[in-house]
C-alpha cells in the first residue's frame, strides 16, 4: 500500500476485520475460500489498487508450515475473542440493564456471528447471555432460557431430541431453534422414520406421532415456537419462511424461502451425516434471525 494517505492504510485494516479476515503475516490475509469470501477480498483489492497499491488475490493450500486444521484453529481463536467480548459486556450491563444496551450487544453478537466461520465453541453460551439479559429487561414472556412446554409443564434440558435421519429445512431449524431457545443442551439422534420406539426422556420432533410435529397446517418449527410459548417477531418472520419451504404452499409468500431453500440443499449436498448438516445451517439461521431481530425492532423504535 502505498504510505500515503494515512487513513487508508487503516481504512484496509477495519475492511479485513469487518469481513473476518486472519492474518498469517503482516501482509498476508486468508478467508475460507469460499463465494463470499472471494467477493469480499475481490472488492478490497480493487479498492488498494485504485489507491496506488498492489494486492495480489489467489487459492492456497499449504504444503507445509501450516496445517488447514491450524488455520482453522486461528478463525475460532478470533471468533472466540468477539463471542468473549459480548459475554463480558452482558456481564457488565446486567445489573444495570437497558434496551439500548441489548440492542448494542445484539448488534455486536450478529457480527461476531457473521465472522464465525467455523463455529466457535463459545457462540452458544454468548447467545444464552443475551436471552438471559433479554428476559430480564422484557419479564418472563421474553425468551425464558427454558421455557414452559404448554402441553406437559416441564423445563426440557439435557434431553435426548430425536427425529428422521436425512434432516432437511424443517428438521435443521427444529434442532437450531431447540439448542438456541428451548433446550441449550440438547442432544439429538436420528432415526429411521418408521418403526423408532423412544427410549424414556426422549423427545421426538418432526415424527409421525411424536412429541412435537406438524399440527392442522402448521410445520414443526411453527409448532414448537407456539408450544414453548416463544414471543418474538424475528422468530415469527423465520417461522412463515421455514413454512413455505416445507409446506410449498406459499401462505407466507416469502421472498426469502427460494433462496433459503437453495443454501439448505446445498447444504445437504455437501454433508451426508445429519449432525454435519445441523450445525453447517447454525450460522444460516443464526444470520437470518439476527436479521430479523434488528429489522423487526427497528420498526418497532418509538
Amino acid at each position: 500500500m502505498p504510505p500515503k494517505p494515512d487513513y487508508f492504510r487503516v481504512k484496509v485494516r477495519r475492511r479485513l476485520q469487518r469481513i473476518g479476515a486472519v492474518a498469517l503475516k503482516n501482509s498476508v490475509y486468508v478467508l475460507p475460500n469460499t463465494d463470499e469470501g472471494i467477493e469480499d477480498l475481490h472488492w478490497l483489492r480493487r479498492a488498494i489498487v485504485d489507491e496506488g497499491g498492489e494486492a495480489i488475490l489467489c487459492a492456497a493450500g499449504f504444503v507445509e508450515g501450516m496445517s488447514d486444521e491450524e488455520v482453522e484453529g486461528k478463525f475460532r481463536a478470533q471468533a472466540e475473542v468477539a463471542y468473549d467480548a459480548v459475554i463480558a459486556a452482558a456481564e457488565t450491563v446486567a445489573a444495570d440493564l437497558t434496551e439500548g444496551d441489548l440492542r448494542r450487544l445484539e448488534r455486536h453478537l450478529a457480527a461476531a456471528a457473521e465472522r464465525d466461520f467455523f463455529s466457535a465453541a463459545n457462540a452458544m453460551a454468548a447467545w444464552s447471555a443475551l436471552r438471559e439479559l433479554e428476559r430480564e429487561l422484557m419479564g418472563p414472556t421474553a425468551h425464558p432460557s427454558h421455557p414452559v412446554d404448554g402441553r406437559s409443564g416441564t423445563h426440557p434440558r439435557g434431553v435426548t431430541w430425536v427425529t428422521r435421519a436425512g434432516v432437511f429445512v424443517d428438521r435443521m431449524a427444529s434442532a437450531w431453534l431447540i439448542r438456541r431457545f428451548i433446550d441449550p443442551e440438547a442432544r439429538f439422534r436420528f432415526v429411521p422414520a418408521g418403526g423408532y420406539q423412544p427410549a424414556p426422556g426422549e423427545l421426538r420432533f418432526d415424527m409421525f406421532e411424536g412429541e412435537y410435529t406438524h399440527e392442522g397446517d402448521n410445520c414443526t418449527f411453527e409448532v414448537l415456537i407456539s408450544r414453548f410459548g416463544l414471543r418474538d417477531a424475528a422468530l415469527k418472520s423465520l417461522a412463515e419462511i421455514v413454512h413455505d419451504i416445507d409446506c410449498k404452499d406459499e401462505k407466507f409468500g416469502r421472498s426469502e424461502a427460494i433462496g433459503l431453500e437453495a443454501v439448505l440443499r446445498g447444504i445437504a449436498s455437501q454433508h451426508e451425516h445429519d449432525a454435519e448438516r445441523i450445525s453447517a445451517g447454525v450460522v444460516i439461521f443464526d444470520g437470518l434471525y439476527a436479521q430479523g431481530a434488528v429489522r423487526d425492532r427497528s420498526s418497532n423504535v418509538k
